[in-house]
This record gives structure tokens, C-alpha cells and sequence, in this order.
């Protein structure tokens, strides 16, 4: 078994194109590591709908450039075998490590095959490359990102000609390309043939923001932003200098991209201490908002102002900031279906009711959300947010950033802020409250075994609700093609609504929660919120043991 793994990893070496992994495996070999090689070779990386994403290392289960070669290598046979032979890629990607060799990598592959390739001029927002792809007319897009998982980990997404990324059966006949592959020597890596784009797919696409914005809307809102040590500074104040918003206040220590994210325990600003930079440049600035971007751009943290809050901010779910959005998207006179994920809130569907607007639930994530039919706006409660379809058939976090600086202009104009625009939303539609159970394991066997107790004896009662209806997501229906879920309908003193399934893109079993509570006028609102945060407490506490986690 022994000398088996230490010769995989041999042949593994004698492909490896890069000193630094080919050293990293050499010494494994040398140590006679076999529980590390064990880990490494147990298999390999699984293309999906979210194309790649691991941790950076030499082996088939780690991203490095031999497993990003052959990804390459199996897109582009899948773009052949479709008819796009000579059609053009487009190539963007993030300040991580590696990140601009996978890239290059990739364009390489492309030329190889004889399909065109485009790399964007420097690690850029995820939004400019789904942008470019429409724009410059690609029979595909690629995108190297690990968008806010921690620092050792790096991604590989693919996006198809539609700007939408992949759906099945796209991925399973890519991955199918990829199991293909032979020999890497076999797979042709030109030095060159590939363009680097300059600005101008850029400043398209900052052109396309004005989209976004009413042309005569107040511009006031006072706002400090943060990048969490991505690529997303530059691109958003040229798009506030291009609005003309008052220049945002950095949070500087996280302004400039930094692969090793040195600030935050994790690059996602829904994780505990990742916006305590921005809190602590708040307090000091007094701006109206907090905006904060993740390392890839792609999405959008809010924060307001709240003496209840410790340090007197609060971060807003992104349920609620999906909410916002869509009353002032319909303040606006928007048209069009509006979308959502099965696990974000269904405080949208009442919204869109309400205006007379189709309502649409998805499955979890964009590649979803972005192929609703006639399409206006759509989100997902993990902080992303699609304002304008037409230009970004994906999460845009920098369009989101401009449309909720819309927001809080106009509404200082009328001495309000977004909190009062919530308590409206809640006297009008009731009050939505939605929270979630996150459980990051090591073993992924500790998800595996909590979803099947769950199936083997689901819950009857949680937080004294009724489990009135429990639905396997697994199953598929009409609506929404199968997935590993569950879903549970309560009912009691209130409705509320549970979803758990595990995370596609990390280790996390993750819960989503809602709880609808009646609020007759605002003076209600503050004890719903209380009772309803008891509930949520109640659901998570009673879910975890029926989950055994």
C-alpha cells in the first residue's frame, strides 16, 4: 500500500510543472509521509456546478497547476465537442496565491486547443469577468477565485457563453472531459497566442453601473467601505467617483489585495471579528453605512448604526439588506420576476406580491437565480445580489454597494435611515426574522451522519412549532430539480421554516431559519424581534440535537 502510494505520487511529480509543488511532494516522498500522500492521493478534486475549490498543495485532491491543466484541458474538449472550436475565453482572476499562474495556465490550454483565449489586464472583481464574457461575445469565462474561503484555499468557476455559470449537465459532461485527460505532457501549453485585455472591458463595465442609479437620484450617502484585503477598492470608488458619491472612508489595514488575509481569522464578512476594522473606522468616521465587499467582489455587507449594538453597528443579514433592495427596486418602478434561493427569506415574495411582480425560488445560488425568465433582480441570503441582470448575469457586489448608496441617500433626504425602511417592511408584510445554524467539521462524515438522522427521524416538534410538513429535497419536484435537503414547514404561535443542507463550496453543514411574526403597528416591532429571537435560539438548540451536532 505503501510503496502504491509513494509511486503515485512519483508519476504525480514527474508531471508537475511547478518547482515550488513539485518540492513540497519531493519532501513528502523523501519523508516517507504516507498519511500526508494518503490525504493528498485519496482521490481527486470534483468538478461541479462550482467548478473547483480546495486547499493549495501538490496532489490530485489539493488546487495546484496540474489539477487546474486538466480542468483546462477538460473545458476546452467540452467547448470543441459543443461546436465552439476557435470561440474565445475569457480569463479573470483574484490576488490569492496562484491565482495569476492558473490563469495563465488556462489561457495556455485554450490557445493549445485551438480556441482563443483573453486574460483580464489584473486580478479584478468576479463581477468584470461575468460582465466580459457577454460583452466581448466568449464562448466561455473562467474565473480563479476562492472568492472568502480561508487563505491556504483557491477556486476555479466556469461560466458558459449565456454569462451564467455552469448547471447540470454542463459539469458532469466537463468533468467527464476532464477524467479524460491523459498524460499532461500530452496536453499542448503554448508560451503565448493568448491576448491580456487592457481597460476597456473595465471601463465598459463601469459604464454599465449608470444602469444601476436613476440618473437624478441625491448622491450624499457618507460610507466606509472595506475590501477585506481583495481586489474590489479600485473598481468600486471608480464607480463612486463615476456616480458621484462622496469618496468612501477606507478601512486601510484591509484596502490593498493580500492573499494571506493577515487582519481576519476568515475573509467573509458574515464570520465573527472580519468587520471589526470597519466598526472601529465607523465609530471614528460617523458615515451614514458600513459597505463592505468579500475578497472577490462578488457580494455586499451592510452594517447600520445601533446604540443597542455592541460598538454601536450592527450588521445587517443579508436577507434583510435583500429586502431593502427589493422595496427600493420597486420604488423605482422595476418590472420584471424577482428571484430568490430556497433558503433566503420569503419576506421577497411578499414584497413582490405586494407590487404586482412574479416571484421565483431557486435552488441555492446564482447559476440558478441568474437563469429565472425574464430576470429583474435576484439575491441569496449569503450576501449576494443581482441589481442588473442584464449587464451581470451573476452576484455583483459592487453594483449592490451602489444601489444600497442610492438607497440611503434618499432616504436621508427624508431624515430616515434603513432601519426605519425595515420596520416599515415588517408592520407592513410582518415581521421575517431569519437566522442560521453553521457547523464547520473537519470529517465531512460528521455531515453525512447528521442528514441521515435527520431523514431517519425527522423532528416533530422544534422550539414548541409543529413540524407540519417535512419535505426531502432530494426528491426533487416540479419546481426545483433535486439537492441534497431538507426542508421543514412549522406551525404554532407562528409560522417559521427550516432548511438544512450541506455548504457546496466549504466544510459546513449549514441551517437556514425563518420565523414570521404579526406586527399590528411599529410599536410591536420591538418585542417581535425579542419573542422571534427566542424562537430562532429555540429552533437552533432544538435542531442541533435532533441533528446530533
Amino acid at each position: 500500500m505503501a510503496q502504491d502510494l509513494i509511486a503515485q505520487a512519483q508519476a504525480w511529480l514527474a508531471e508537475d510543472p511547478d518547482a515550488e509543488t513539485r518540492d513540497e511532494l519531493g519532501k513528502l516522498i523523501e519523508a516517507q509521509d504516507t498519511d500526508e500522500l494518503a490525504a493528498r492521493f485519496a482521490g481527486t478534486l470534483q468538478f461541479g456546478t462550482a467548478g473547483l475549490r480546495g486547499e493549495l498543495g501538490a496532489g490530485p485532491m489539493r488546487m495546484n497547476r496540474v489539477v487546474v491543466i486538466r480542468a483546462a484541458a477538460g473545458l476546452a474538449a467540452h467547448l470543441k465537442a459543443q461546436g465552439h472550436t476557435g470561440g474565445l475565453v475569457v480569463i479573470g482572476y483574484d490576488a490569492r496565491y496562484k491565482s495569476a499562474d492558473f490563469a495563465r495556465d488556462t489561457a495556455a490550454v485554450m490557445v493549445g486547443a485551438g480556441l482563443r483565449a483573453a486574460l483580464l489586464p489584473r486580478p479584478l472583481p468576479t463581477p468584470v469577468l461575468a460582465y466580459a464574457i457577454r460583452h466581448l461575445g466568449a464562448v466561455a469565462g473562467v474565473e480563479v477565485t476562492a472568492s472568502h474561503n480561508p487563505p491556504r484555499d483557491n477556486g476555479y468557476k466556469v461560466y458558459l457563453g449565456d454569462g451564467s455559470q455552469i448547471v447540470p449537465p454542463a459539469d458532469g459532461e466537463i468533468a467527464a472531459r476532464i477524467d479524460a485527460v491523459g498524460s499532461l505532457h500530452d496536453v499542448p501549453l503554448p508560451e503565448a497566442g493568448w491576448e491580456t485585455l487592457g481597460d476597456e472591458v473595465l471601463e465598459a463595465y463601469l459604464a454599465r453601473t449608470d444602469a444601476v442609479l436613476n440618473p437624478h437620484s441625491p448622491r450624499t450617502a457618507r460610507v466606509v467601505h472595506t475590501a477585506l484585503h481583495g481586489v474590489g477598492k479600485d473598481v468600486l470608488l471608480a464607480a463612486w467617483a463615476r456616480a458621484g458619491f462622496p469618496a468612501p472612508v477606507l478601512v486601510e489595514e484591509q484596502a490593498e489585495p493580500d492573499p494571506a488575509f493577515p487582519t481576519v481569522a476568515f475573509p467573509n464578512p458574515e464570520e465573527p471579528g472580519a468587520m471589526d476594522l470597519a466598526f472601529a473606522k465607523a465609530r471614528e468616521a460617523r458615515p451614514d453605512v458600513v459597505i463592505a465587499n468579500d475578497p472577490d467582489a462578488d457580494r455586499c455587507a451592510v452594517a447600520v448604526p445601533d446604540d443597542s449594538a455592541d460598538g454601536g453597528w450592527r450588521m445587517l443579514r443579508g436577507d434583510e439588506v435583500g429586502a431593502l433592495l427589493a422595496a427600493h427596486l420597486v420604488h423605482k418602478g422595476a418590472r420584471g420576476a424577482f428571484a430568490e434561493s430556497i433558503v433566503s427569506s420569503s419576506l421577497l415574495g411578499r414584497i413582490a406580491e405586494a407590487a404586482g411582480l412574479r416571484h421565483e425560488e431557486t435552488l441555492t445560488g446564482f447559476k440558478w437565480i441568474s437563469r429565472v425568465e425574464g430576470l429583474r433582480y435576484g439575491y441569496e441570503e449569503a450576501l449576494g445580489y443581482c441589481v442588473d441582470p442584464d449587464g451581470v448575469r451573476d452576484k455583483d457586489g459592487i453594483t449592490a454597494a451602489l444601489l444600497v448608496a442610492e438607497l440611503v441617500s434618499e432616504l436621508k433626504e427624508q431624515d430616515r435611515t434603513l432601519s426605519d425602511l425595515l420596520d416599515d417592511l415588517a408592520v407592513e408584510h410582518g415581521l421575517h426574522a431569519t437566522d442560521q445554524l453553521s457547523v464547520r467539521v473537519e470529517d465531512l462524515g460528521v455531515i453525512a451522519n447528521a442528514m441521515r438522522e435527520l431523514r431517519e427521524q425527522p423532528p416533530v416538534l422544534l422550539a414548541g412549532l409543529q413540524v407540519v410538513e417535512a419535505e426531502d429535497l432530494t426528491k426533487g419536484s416540479e419546481k426545483l430539480p433535486p439537492t441534497d435537503g431538507l426542508r421543514y414547514y412549522l406551525e404554532g404561535e407562528f409560522k417559521a421554516r427550516v432548511i438544512v443542507r450541506p455548504s457546496g463550496t466549504e466544510p459546513k453543514l449549514k441551517c437556514y431559519l425563518e420565523v414570521v411574526v404579526p406586527v399590528a403597528d411599529a410599536r410591536g416591532l420591538a418585542s417581535a424581534r425579542a419573542r422571534a429571537a427566542e424562537v430562532l435560539d429555540a429552533i437552533k438548540r432544538d435542531l442541533a440535537a435532533a441533528a446530533g451536532i
